[in-house]
């Protein structure tokens, strides 16, 4: 059984659409939570998806690692949590439980691997390169951290939050510190499941809406005090232990 947890911040108007998504899913076990940081009283989100999710509506903004609080009350060994802008094909979490089997880990529709010898610049212009709903891959690919959408057990949960910042970040480092507790603690890596060309209901993200939404006004990636901390808590991790695949490569 999975829980998922939608995130709800600000576009309330892809809350309902990633809602049907996920209610579409042919793995049909699933319990759907719902998470969202109020910051502004003239946001509502739909009430379709409020009243039929475990939902909190919170007044203060817990920025992106809230919900992982949230997910520590699931009562489902599998834990899926999805960035507002991402709107999973039809057979995603059907393909993430049979990506677990042969590759457990953290699982995301989106993966980054840093670049030999630039690890230190990670955002930066060609310092990583992408896999997964924006560059289609065939077969499983290992990566060094995940983005908008992360599926694992929910044992992880419990390194997540004994391994976090005594300030916690609000705008970022949620997705790669999953990554560095999974690999500190259980030795487990991060992988994009499969997303062929020729079948996007596998896929984590439709490229139509994670484009449309991914690059709207709400997006994060904008922000450059974001993207500049992203780059200090990636180095945090390096200093404390994290490995990069070409880091690995380099000491087997």
């Amino acid at each position: 059984m999975i829980t998922v947890v939608l995130s709800g911040y600000k576009r309330p108007y892809s809350c309902l659409e990633q809602y049907e998504a996920i209610k579409a899913q042919t793995y049909e076990d699933v319990n759907i939570m719902f998470w969202a940081n109020l910051i502004d009283d003239k946001i509502s989100f739909p009430k379709e998806v409020v009243d039929n999710c475990e939902s909190i509506i919170s007044s203060a903004n817990y920025g992106v690692w809230g919900r992982f609080s949230l997910a520590l009350n699931a009562q489902t060994p599998f834990i899926c949590v999805i960035d507002d802008d991402t709107i999973p094909g039809k057979n995603w979490l059907l393909n993430c439980m049979e990506t677990h089997e042969k590759n457990p880990g953290i699982l995301a529709t989106r993966g980054v691997v840093a670049n030999k010898g630039k690890e230190l610049e990670y955002p930066g212009p060609g310092s990583y390169e992408a896999y997964g709903w924006g560059n289609p891959n065939e077969e499983t690919v290992p990566v060094d951290m995940g983005c908008h959408c992360w599926f694992f057990h929910r044992d992880i949960l419990r390194a997540f939050w004994a391994e976090c910042p005594h300030e916690i970040p609000m705008n970022y480092g949620e997705d790669m510190h999953l990554s560095y507790v999974a690999q500190k603690h259980f030795g487990l890596g991060t992988y994009v499941p499969p997303h062929p060309e020729d079948d996007k209901s596998l896929w984590g993200s439709q490229p139509d809406t994670g484009k449309k939404y991914g690059e709207d006004s709400a997006a994060i990636s904008w922000n450059s005090e974001a993207n500049m901390g992203m780059r200090r808590y990636w180095n945090f991790m390096l200093e404390n232990g994290y490995q990069t695949l070409s880091m690995r490569n380099d000491t087997e």
